[in-house]
């Protein structure tokens, strides 16, 4: 049976991460919608099917592909054939969509700086030990 304030702690912590997941995503003057940023980074790891997408962001594949489809006509995603199956259409980054999403991470990344510069040393200590921390929890 986990100690009565394990509880309440994973409450806090939820909400907080949460909230600051929110404020970088809607105040760090990024310049493109959350969840089609959220699609350029997936794609930035490797290339990916509109299935795969659908299945890692939690949507539909209709959805998806809805969202492939603003991608590309912006130029932030290419449509191409796989190499190995022809039936199947892979998506990756444009060199605009690249540098979207390194414009955008740079914005958030100044964003939170910005906050983390106004700590001292021992927070901001503090702040990286939880983040390891945290890191460690999401990968359980």
């Amino acid at each position: 049976m986990p100690h009565s304030s394990v509880p309440a702690l994973a409450h806090r912590l939820r909400i907080v991460c949460m909230r600051v997941a929110r404020r970088v995503r809607y105040e760090a003057e990024n310049t493109i919608a959350p969840h089609l940023f959220s699609v350029l980074v997936r794609l930035s790891e490797q290339p990916r099917t509109v299935g795969e997408l659908a299945q890692i962001e939690q949507v539909s594949a209709p959805s998806m592909s809805r969202t492939v489809t603003q991608l590309v006509d912006s130029g932030y995603v290419v449509r191409s054939p796989d190499e190995h199956d022809g039936r199947v259409v892979r998506l990756t980054l444009s060199d605009e969509g690249q540098e979207r999403v390194r414009v955008e991470r740079a914005h958030r990344d100044a964003w939170m700086t910005k906050r983390l510069e106004d700590l001292s040393a021992e927070d901001r200590e503090l702040l990286r030990r939880a983040a390891d921390l945290i890191e460690a929890l999401a990968a359980r």
